[in-house]
């Protein structure tokens, strides 16, 4: 197994929009599993999850492990092809894309109490802004080093990742950061249909 990957494949995007896969990936990033172990490791069917791990199969994020014979059946062990994935969708995910994907986010807002009215327009000038803030302080060869501590925890990469980021800023770079995450989160709250009340914690 690989300890970092870029995916580049906007489809790649959908596929880790399904908590299935993100939790396969996981599993599949700890240790060589069948299909039958991670069905039963999951609570689903084993046709289930080979649907799944033929799809990200296709998008290389699995791949076959080894495979063993068990009486008259050959069992297949797949695993994570990547102990981290950096997902580098700025580079390769089309903007029609991208902005659909923003439309769906901003209407699933509504289950989680932020109903928010849901346009092209806004959709696109938070896309615009994202992408604009993506671009502040990313350096990829301590993204590629990140990758390659294999002592580090899965999650804890991340977070470094993060930080790294962070560290990476010059104080103007850092300012026009979050002077465009403000401008995010402006655009958000004025198209938010309520009063917030999520954020309050009040009932």
């Amino acid at each position: 197994m690989r300890t970092f990957k870029v995916i580049r494949d906007p489809k790649a995007f959908e596929l880790l929009a399904d908590e299935t896969r993100r939790r396969m990936i996981y599993l599949l990033r700890a240790k060589e599993m069948t299909v039958s172990q991670v069905a039963a490791e999951l609570g689903l069917t084993p046709q289930a999850i080979y649907h799944h791990i033929r799809k990200l199969k296709d998008a290389e994020m699995v791949e076959v492990a080894r495979e063993e014979r068990v009486d008259h059946f050959i069992e297949t062990y797949y695993q994570a092809s990547a102990e981290l994935f950096h997902l580098a969708h700025g580079e390769s995910e089309s903007l029609e894309d991208r902005e659909k994907r923003a439309k769906e986010a901003l209407r699933a807002l509504g289950r989680i109490g932020y109903n928010v009215v849901v346009d092209d327009a806004t959709a696109a000038k938070i896309v615009d802004l994202e992408r604009r803030l993506e671009k502040i302080g990313l350096k990829q060869e301590w993204v590629e080093k990140v990758g390659d501590l294999e002592d580090v925890e899965f999650p804890v990469k991340w977070s470094l990742e993060h930080y790294a980021k962070l560290l990476s800023m010059t104080d103007s770079e850092f300012e026009e950061s979050t002077k465009l995450s403000r401008e995010i989160r402006k655009i958000l709250r004025s198209k938010l249909a309520e009063p917030v009340k999520a954020a309050t914690g009040a009932r």
